[in-house]
């Protein structure tokens, strides 16, 4: 059910990776620990802002929207 949730907040994520040529890749979701797994991918990997994107945009919108979720990390 949250992995549910999850894409649905990484698919309003991704239309703004897109227009930098990146985007988002859902691998895993642990729902006892609250800890979303993904992988950035295009332009977005490798990117020296990658892992501001990934704190300060991906968890805390996800964390905003599924306030269950502790951490996301990127794999």
């Amino acid at each position: 059910m949250m992995k549910e949730k999850v894409n649905e907040v990484l698919d309003k994520i991704r239309g703004m990776l897109y227009a930098d040529g990146g985007n988002i890749e859902l691998v895993d979701v642990d729902e006892k620990e609250g800890i979303v797994k993904v992988r950035l991918t295009g332009a977005c990997m490798g990117c020296p802002m990658s892992s501001q994107t990934l704190k300060n945009g991906v968890e805390k919108m996800l964390k905003e929207e599924i306030p269950e979720i502790k951490s996301v990390v990127s794999v």
